[in-house]
């Protein structure tokens, strides 16, 4: 395989898959974007970037190991069925690819899955109660140890923190968040893990441009690590208006709107850390991307005359009830 080779970026309209495409395309590499619709706007835009779009998808082994065929590499990431949490979609697609791109004979392969996975969660506390998740974590362990095992020439699982472009409004995990209040059940001792999707990219490109420095690096990726009240105090200096972020109870988070799931997730979240770390980027000779520096990038100071009850950035600008 030669460097001019194609990569094969799965998920390349999402947000880590087209963070990966973009980092490459950066860098001149070749990139083959997977997409299930060559026409969709998503797909164009890649194509407008520079990418070769390949049909594919994950459910058509036949059409991953054509879309594997020729490449250098491919990144990976599948996604649960929110439809269907207790589900087999995420464990059965990926391992639709990991068969495919060892039938093209791909020499490297990347996959990215979630921080904290595998021998670590089984070690936190309550594992094995309702409120552990025990399928979503062993669907994501499951992939990984398919990509471990399969005999790849070069292999690497990047495990991302959580986003910071779920502060993104209007946003699946905080749709919840209204009239200057960022509602969860995080207390105010809970320290989150957070990732730009653009570190991903950087992450994943590294490895593509190095597959011997990176075989075998299972890295935990962050870039920052603050509490709710830390994040609602940077999102009020990049916004200009005072954002709080109180700790719910489960009444309150349900009552608010949050979603059952995530109730039992950010109760997770609040005995159970994440291990991803920025040092752990910057031992990989990566430049982690921190809270503020992507706030501002991303969100920005509204103008000084916003009228009154306006939005900023999703965010209503009258004043804050009290939860």
């Amino acid at each position: 395989m030669k460097a001019s080779d194609p990569v094969l970026v799965t998920g390349a309209t999402g947000r880590q898959g087209g963070a990966v495409a973009r980092a490459l395309l950066a860098r001149g590499a070749t990139v083959h974007a997977l997409v299930r619709d060559v026409e969709a706007a998503g797909a164009r835009a890649l194509r407008e970037l520079g990418a070769t779009l390949v049909h594919g998808d994950f459910d058509e082994p036949a059409s991953l190991r054509a879309a594997c065929a020729g490449a250098r590499g491919v990144f990976s990431v599948q996604m649960p069925n929110m439809k269907n949490l207790e589900g087999d979609d995420e464990r059965r697609q990926g391992k639709n690819l990991v068969e495919a791109a060892r039938a093209a004979g791909v020499p490297q392969f990347v996959h990215t899955s979630v921080s904290g996975s595998g021998e670590y969660q089984r070690r936190q506390p309550g594992w094995g109660s309702p409120a552990s998740g025990v399928h979503y974590w062993e669907s994501k362990e499951y992939i990984e140890d398919l990509a471990r095992n399969a005999g790849f020439r070069s292999f690497t699982l990047l495990k991302p923190a959580f986003f910071m472009e779920n502060f993104v409004r209007p946003s699946f995990l905080f749709a919840n968040w209204v009239e200057d209040r960022l509602l969860t059940m995080l207390t105010p001792n809970t320290v989150l893990s957070l990732v730009a999707t653009q570190d991903i990219g950087a992450a994943a490109a590294a490895a593509f441009t190095d597959p011997v420095a990176w075989n075998g690096v299972e890295l935990e990726l962050a870039g920052d690590r603050l509490s709710m009240r830390e994040i609602a105090a940077v999102l009020s200096e990049v916004l200009g208006t005072p954002i709080e972020a109180p700790s719910l109870t489960a009444e309150e988070a349900l009552a608010q709107g949050l979603l059952p799931a995530f109730v039992v997730s950010q109760q997770r979240m609040n005995v159970v850390d994440s291990p991803a770390r920025p040092e752990h980027a910057r031992a990989q000779g990566l430049a982690p991307t921190d809270f503020r520096t992507w706030a501002k990038a991303h969100l920005g100071r509204p103008e000084a005359a916003k009228p009154a009850g306006a939005s900023v950035a999703g965010v209503s600008s009258r004043p804050a009830r009290q939860a």
